[in-house]
């Protein structure tokens, strides 16, 4: 039911926020019991992007998105992203906490990244 596409430019000189999460639609901020699908495009063709996902209990996790690529992190089909995402020394431990934000940082140059979320 509810979709929001759009792209960005992101710098190489700092790390910004392209994903937020709450509990209420904001200007960049989407519902996390209702968000099922986030797609992140590359759209460059020779510089790649860092994105860091982060939880509710400040665990990150690092991907790099080379030029051209695309990354899809899905929803659980009952919570969104609500106790989706871990990150730890061990995978054998898991503690799922909520998708709190995305974050991306261009490596050389600025970068457009198409974001794509889609939610019900």
């Amino acid at each position: 039911k509810e979709i929001s596409n759009r792209i960005v430019t992101i710098p190489s000189a700092s790390e910004v926020i392209v994903v937020a999460m709450g509990t209420a639609v904001a200007a960049g901020q989407y519902v996390e019991g209702t968000t099922k699908y986030i797609r992140l495009t590359n759209k460059d063709d020779a510089n790649h992007i860092t994105l860091v996902f982060r939880n509710e209990n400040n665990d990150e996790f690092a991907v790099k998105l080379d030029s051209g690529q695309t990354f899809i992190y899905n929803g659980d089909n009952a919570g969104g992203v609500v106790d989706t995402m871990d990150a730890t020394a061990s995978a054998l431990s898991v503690s799922l906490g909520d998708l709190v934000d995305i974050t991306a940082q261009a490596n050389t140059a600025a970068v457009d990244l198409e974001i794509f979320v889609a939610g019900t």
